[in-house]
């Protein structure tokens, strides 16, 4: 599923039989280990890692009166030793907030939220809340006055979201009824289960997708599948019977993504330059801690030649934008280190970080951006649920594992030469035969060809070179004896 905003590609959503999401699914889980000195647990929840349950996910705090569309995690009043509430072996509900990401198991809460159309419902809770997206005061007011009216006391909590503004009594009090027979469908559910087992899916992406994004704030929804747009139709005749004549089936035989010149989007947001309107570039490199993102002038020298501060003002404010929209279309999560082109005046440091967070207010994830600081950088956060979209659709080279580079044949010809030194020292082989990828082979061939007789001399060996072009180019094989025996592992680190 591709949002489209200006003509251009924004969010890229996507569901695979072989990529379950798991965010917002609840499960009866088992606490596998109390880890009081980092205030956590691990909880086994049936996926390959353990569940990871912070202190910090264990309670609700009534006091935070506002939040966004799905409730979120809120700071608690009171520290409680997680030792004091949750111990090795207990059974306990939590919900997924975190897809596992690298090495980390899915990140888990005890604060179970249900979101529905209009409303986030919060059964342990007594929170009553309003998106911050509804700004205007009195209707702010009206919602939360509503919703206290409907909710019966003890009943659970409540937020009402973005596309719950002018909300009336009959919808709310329906949705509010749907969900609170689902919380107890689930707690039965539960008393029957044995951990690890799931006892609530939440709804998948496109279901998921219209259910919080679809509103009459967009011109339309276009679908090319004829079952997925009668499943629409349905829902949207139940729930929404004003939005169906912006859903549009799509029955050209061009590729829906490709009418909307979609899958081109697609292909550059896998690359790391991304040029700028103003003829300048950023360049994007995730890392393991962070993602730096370095922005250049490139050939960009402005109209305005004797004043190179408003070239780079120029520069920085059109990378602001697209940073912003290529964090949201990478789906890019956790710390962000941006690199903007020094400027000396401080009201165009300000600029340029009052352009960044405009932008970003278009993200459904939380982020934080930070002032310029000494170094010329700007440090950002952005709400990571999920692995990126560069992490999901994409795998480490096998050629250069992950680095992005591989030796140079030059480099590959030193580490033959080390390799057959060190085989030449043990004085236990004769003849030697080294595969190599042809690149490596031309190297010895072009640039240096005194190598081969040179080794021989010096090693008293039958030393031979085989190209072989279906190594990788940084790779090559030791073979020794008449029998051509694959002695590689013993004489070839790394």
């Amino acid at each position: 599923m591709a949002l489209i905003e200006d003509d251009h590609l924004v969010e890229l959503m996507h569901d695979r039989p072989d990529q379950s999401r798991l965010v917002g699914d609840i499960f009866l889980g088992r606490v596998e280990a109390v880890l009081p000195g980092i205030q956590a647990a691990f909880v086994n929840i049936g996926t390959e890692k353990a569940g990871f349950l912070h202190a910090s996910d264990l309670d609700y705090d009534d006091e935070d009166e506002d939040n966004g569309d799905n409730g979120g995690r809120r700071r608690r009043r009171k520290e409680i030793p997680i030792q004091d509430v949750v111990r090795q072996g207990q059974d306990i509900l939590v919900q997924v907030t975190k897809e596992p990401i690298g090495t980390k198991g899915p990140r888990l809460t005890t604060q179970i939220s249900m979101p529905g159309r209009f409303l986030v419902f919060m059964p342990g809770s007594s929170h009553v809340g309003v998106s911050r997206k509804i700004e205007e005061r009195g209707e702010r007011s009206r919602l939360r006055k509503l919703a206290k009216e409907i909710v019966p006391p003890g009943s659970g909590g409540v937020i009402v979201r973005t596309v719950g503004e002018e909300l009336n009594r009959n919808t709310f009090e329906k949705e509010f009824k749907r969900l609170h027979q689902g919380w107890k469908d689930i707690q039965a559910k539960a008393k029957s289960a044995e951990a690890p087992a799931l006892v609530h899916a939440e709804a998948k992406l496109i279901s998921g997708v219209i259910r919080d994004l679809f509103s009459d704030k967009f011109d339309s929804l276009t679908v090319d599948n004829p079952e997925i747009h009668a499943e629409i139709t349905r829902y949207l005749k139940h729930v929404d019977p004003d939005l169906l004549g912006r859903l549009h089936l799509y029955i050209d035989p061009l590729p829906l993504f490709d009418k909307y010149g979609i899958e081109e989007e697609i292909y550059q947001a896998f690359q790391a330059k991304v040029t700028l309107p103003s003829g300048g570039h950023i360049v994007i490199e995730p890392t393991e801690a962070l993602v730096s993102i370095d922005v250049n002038t490139g050939r960009f020298t402005g109209k305005k030649k004797k004043d190179p501060e408003h070239t780079i003002l120029k520069t920085n404010l059109d990378a602001a934008r697209e940073i912003a929209k290529q964090l949201r279309l990478r789906d890019i999560g956790g710390i962000v280190v941006c690199d903007f082109i020094d400027m000396e005046a401080q009201k165009n440091r300000d600029r340029v970080v009052h352009e960044l967070r405009s932008h970003l207010g278009r993200d459904r994830a939380r982020t934080k951006a930070f002032e310029v600081s000494d170094l010329g950088l700007v440090e950002m956060t952005r709400q990571r649920v999920r692995p990126s979209l560069f992490q999901v659709l994409t795998e480490t080279c096998s050629h250069c594992g992950g680095a992005g580079r591989v030796y140079s044949p030059a480099t590959v010809v030193r580490r033959v030469e080390r390799s057959l030194n060190r085989i030449a020292a043990e004085g236990k082989e004769k003849r030697i035969v080294v595969r190599m990828h042809p690149e490596v082979a031309l190297q010895i061939l072009e640039q240096e060809a005194d190598f081969l007789p040179e080794i021989r001399k010096r090693t008293r060996m039958k030393v031979q070179l085989l190209d072989d072009p279906l190594m990788r180019q940084d790779e090559y094989r030791v073979l020794a004896g008449p029998a051509e025996t694959d002695v590689t592992e013993r004489y070839v680190t790394g």
